[in-house]
């Protein structure tokens, strides 16, 4: 899915300036400003989120061909960071620029809900990843924050677990205190 959206975004790229940036730097940081979006040209970026307890989430690694964080073109800010895990080449387009080139059909409105949807899927799927209980209510207050009153039993659901079992991790923590 993620290939097709690409070469359906290609010619929004073909003149697009382009930038070269080594192993180990940073496209940009969670928190930054959305002021472009990347199409890659060459080598991988790999979208990371920093969690409190010093590890680190893999939202996706975007090789050649993809977007950069597509999902960020309807948000004020990124959600995580882009570390070049290779060499890269890539082409950049201001987002609100292509947010005009999109419109405003129903296709564009399909298109921003399905990036949001991809985004969170896929750090569910990070969150699934991990062993323990307690490192996956870490990564879930890290991406969302606590849920509202009531809603407990939906995320130990989304993270995978029983009700019981959140419910003994979170008297665990405030025992600790």
């Amino acid at each position: 899915m993620i290939v097709i959206m690409s070469d359906a975004w290609s010619p929004a790229f073909v003149s697009a300036p382009e930038r070269s940036l080594r192993r180990g730097d940073v496209l940009f940081r969670r928190g930054d400003p959305v002021r472009h979006l990347f199409h890659l040209r060459d080598g991988r970026v790999a979208l990371r989120r920093a969690l409190s307890d010093g590890g680190e989430l893999t939202l996706h690694v975007a090789g050649p061909g993809e977007i950069v964080a597509a999902a960020s073109l309807w948000a004020e800010a990124t959600h995580c960071d882009a570390i070049c895990e290779t060499d890269v080449r890539l082409a950049m387009r201001p987002a609100s620029d292509l947010r005009d080139w999109l419109g405003t059909s129903p296709a564009a409105t399909a298109l921003a809900r399905a990036a949001r949807e991809i985004q969170a899927l896929r750090a569910r799927v990070e969150i699934l990843r991990l062993r323990r209980l307690s490192d996956r209510l870490d990564a879930y207050l890290d991406l969302n924050g606590p849920p509202a009153p009531g809603d407990w039993v939906r995320v130990a659901d989304w993270i995978g677990v029983t009700a019981p079992a959140l419910y003994r991790e979170l008297a665990r923590r405030r025992g600790e205190g």
